[in-house]
């Protein structure tokens, strides 16, 4: 979406500030004191003064210091050339992929396609970050340590990584503008479901120098994400639905979501191989 898209998304409402995102953010029921996974389009809230910035400014304000974000960082291009469809690079290519892409840093590698506020977000000062190659998670707050502090390779969206820590501390799930397609959590619920396993590579720092490693991950899909959102809300899940900015907004609590997502896997998708 355009910049001169957003601003006819706002045209009746206006632009968006960090004063207004807050009250917005307040009224559909984030709070302070929150754990609060984001996943957010910045375009679909309209035109906001100050951009993704401003969209930054508003979460933490809200959640206060007594609150936690978190946000994903995922950088998927970073995993095995010969599994790469959309689009394929020739086969000859995959050897300098795996030998000459630059490692894994929590510090400098930016996220890829997580859109422009959780970019923003990665780069403050006192934000933490897993050191997943794929998966990473970007956190700031009290739980912040805690929810970081270890992501296995092979535990990508499970238990052992910052989506089982989240579950653990009764978080909340906020979609800015974004349906459940961008939902991470519900890839915890197909970890405990027992989605098939996938091998794949990527280069990591390893007492500082730069290595390329295999390992298993889980094969994720987000096809029926949507129908799972749905599914939730018919059968009486707790979600509140409002406007934040000219955009959609949910607030979910995670525990129960993926708790439900899981029996729906179980009930509605071919047994995992």
């Amino acid at each position: 979406m355009s910049e001169r898209d957003a601003i006819e998304r706002a045209h009746e409402r206006g632009p968006a500030t960090v004063t207004s995102l807050a009250n917005d953010l307040r009224r559909l029921g984030v709070a302070a004191g929150d754990t609060l996974l984001v996943h957010t389009s910045l375009s679909r809230l309209g035109w906001v003064a100050g951009g993704a910035v401003a969209v930054v400014d508003a979460l933490a304000s809200v959640v206060g210091v007594a609150g936690t974000l978190v946000m994903p960082t995922h950088t998927a291009a970073l995993c095995d050339p010969s599994g790469w469809s959309n689009p394929p690079v020739p086969e000859a290519w995959w050897p300098t992929i795996r030998d000459q892409t630059p490692a894994f840093d929590t510090a400098t590698t930016p996220s890829w396609r997580m859109g422009a506020v959780a970019e923003a977000f990665r780069t403050r000062p006192a934000v933490l970050r897993s050191d997943h190659p794929l998966a990473s998670f970007a956190a700031c707050g009290p739980q912040a340590e805690r929810i970081v502090e270890r992501h296995p390779l092979e535990d990508t969206f499970g238990d052992g990584g910052p989506l089982g820590r989240l579950y653990d501390l009764g978080a909340k799930i906020l979609l800015l503008g974004v349906d459940h397609t961008n939902n991470t959590s519900l890839h915890l619920a197909e970890y405990r479901w027992g989605a098939p396993k996938l091998r794949t590579g990527s280069p990591v720092l390893r007492d500082g120098r730069r290595v390329w490693v295999e390992y298993d991950m889980r094969e994720c899909e987000n096809d029926d994400f949507p129908k799972i959102g749905d599914a939730y809300v018919a059968a009486g899940g707790e979600v509140r639905a409002d406007r934040v900015g000219s955009g959609a907004a949910l607030l979910l609590p995670m525990r129960e979501l993926v708790d439900f997502a899981e029996t729906w896997m179980v009930e509605n998708r071919p047994p995992p191989v």
